[in-house]
């Protein structure tokens, strides 16, 4: 900073101004008003290039950029929620010149105005792993989603190369982390689904970029494909995809009631030196609802409740699926858990019907994870493959089959 420029702000420095965050605040509600970086300066007292420098500084992009974003984003809603010219488009959003805003546009989002008119709604984000599950067997790839190859590591073997942003965080505070945030936004997208309702602050920053933001909520799997399907306009794919997974579960359920007879199940999870019977959503839905399996009380809802050996040996049950943490105090309680003699005398142990299950897909709630629960269970109970997948997943290429 010149000598110039320090003496003004210092001048500036005795007169009450509006902060970097009042500033932005002032530009999303008046972005449609010509600006200059000149004319938001003095409403900080800072010189323009000192203001400019510290805004950037602060956000992670200039103030034109966020100008653009501003202007760009609600433009993106007008498109695909209005019947408005181009030029009324433009003049909407601050531009006075359509074929410079068509020019920005473009610039921005890689696609011309009137061509994203048309094809409006195809590009979606997603928060979750589960998202990307249910997006999938629409035939729909995200181009954007928390992907890593230790928590979401099917998606990341099929998907990696095709998901093109892969944001770094995942779960209800992902929009709030700035790097995430900058991440989803690079990737345009129309809309974002996310798994709980955002906060008033977070739905305005996203709105304010042109991002749709939809809320799965705490709903069945088959609420939020069809919730998808209907933005997506893919409703006729849905109700194949969860009809042909009903028929395959009938099947399922037959050929394991074959296998098991009245076999007692119980799921279990089992971290750090405690064990608890459990069962999420999906082996709620997949194992005791669609398979019928036989179970305790307890375990026909969603249960995470701690138990004891002399607890288990009680219900003493033919066959055990668990769930094994992979931190090193669970692994070492579980090994020794082995040797016990109380663990050893329990009948699912004793005749060798005891199933260790993997995180992935079993801690999962979506369209494929749930297929795929179902597919590993009657693989593990009667050693077959079921019938094929309902739909081929858009996008696979590593020729292995969902």
């Amino acid at each position: 900073m010149t000598k110039k420029e320090q003496s003004q702000n210092e001048a500036h420095s005795t007169t009450t101004r509006m902060s970097l965050d009042e500033v932005r605040a002032y530009m999303a509600g008046h972005f449609t008003e010509a600006m200059s970086i000149h004319d938001l300066a003095q409403l900080t007292g800072l010189s323009p290039n000192y203001f400019g420098e510290a805004f950037k500084k602060a956000y992670g992009h200039s103030v034109m950029e966020y100008l653009t974003e501003l202007r760009i984003g609600k433009a993106k809603k007008l498109l695909r929620n209005s019947d408005l010219y181009m030029h009324e488009v433009a003049r909407k959003v601050g531009y006075t010149d359509e074929f410079y805003f068509s020019r920005k546009f473009k610039k921005v989002v890689g696609i011309s105005p009137s061509a994203y008119s048309r094809d409006a709604f195809k590009r979606v984000a997603v928060t979750s792993s589960a998202d990307i599950g249910n997006l999938l067997v629409l035939g729909v790839v995200p181009v954007a989603a928390p992907l890593d190859s230790k928590w979401s590591p099917y998606y990341y073997y099929y998907y990696q190369d095709l998901i093109k942003v892969h944001i770094g965080s995942s779960g209800p505070d992902m929009v709030r982390e700035e790097e995430s945030f900058r991440q989803l936004i690079a990737a345009k997208p129309d809309f974002l689904i996310v798994q709980h309702d955002q906060d008033d602050q977070v739905r305005e920053r996203l709105m304010s970029t042109g991002i749709e933001c939809f809320s799965m909520g705490t709903t069945k799997w088959q609420e939020q494909l069809r919730l998808i399907a209907e933005v997506l306009d893919k409703q006729e794919l849905c109700e194949h995809w969860i009809e042909t997974y009903e028929s395959r579960a009938v099947q399922a359920r037959e050929s394991i009631s074959d296998a098991v007879g009245d076999d007692l199940f119980v799921t279990l999870r089992i971290s750090g030196e405690q064990i608890f019977l459990y069962s999420n959503r999906g082996i709620h839905d997949v194992l005791y609802r669609d398979l019928a399996l036989q179970t305790i009380p307890e375990l026909k809802e969603r249960c995470n409740e701690s138990i004891t050996l002399e607890q288990l040996l009680c219900i003493n049950p033919d066959r055990m699926l668990l769930l094994i943490c992979p931190d090193a105090d669970t692994r070492k309680f579980w090994l020794s858990l082995q040797y016990h003699t109380q663990w050893r005398g329990l009948h699912a142990v004793k005749s060798g019907q005891m199933y260790v299950i993997p995180s992935n897909p079993w801690f999962e709630y979506s369209a494929i994870a749930v297929n795929r629960i179902l597919e590993e269970t009657s693989l593990m109970l009667t050693g077959k493959d079921p019938a094929p997948s309902p739909v081929p997943v858009h996008g696979v290429t590593r020729g292995m089959p969902l």
